[in-house]
C-alpha cells in the first residue's frame, strides 16, 4: 500500500507526463500510511484548484477577446 501511495504522489507532482519524478526513498520511509494519504489528498486538491483557476482565467480571456471582435 505504501509503495502504491508513493507512486500516486509522484504522478500528482508531475507537470509533464513524460517527466520522471524521483523522491529520496529514505525521506518517504519517514512517513506513515496516514501521512502519505494526507500528502496525496493535498496534492490532488492543489492540482484541482490550479486546473479550476486556469480554466476560469482562460474563460475570462476568451470572453474579453470575444467582446473585442464585436
Amino acid at each position: 500500500m505504501k509503495k502504491q501511495l508513493i507512486e500516486e504522489i509522484k504522478e500528482l507532482i508531475k507537470i509533464n507526463p513524460e517527466e520522471t519524478i524521483e523522491i529520496n526513498p529514505n525521506y518517504l520511509e519517514y512517513f506513515d500510511i496516514d501521512e502519505l494519504i494526507d500528502i496525496k489528498n493535498k496534492l490532488k486538491l492543489k492540482r484541482n484548484n490550479i486546473i479550476e483557476t486556469n480554466s476560469n482565467f482562460l474563460d475570462e480571456i476568451y470572453e474579453k477577446t470575444k467582446k473585442d471582435e464585436i
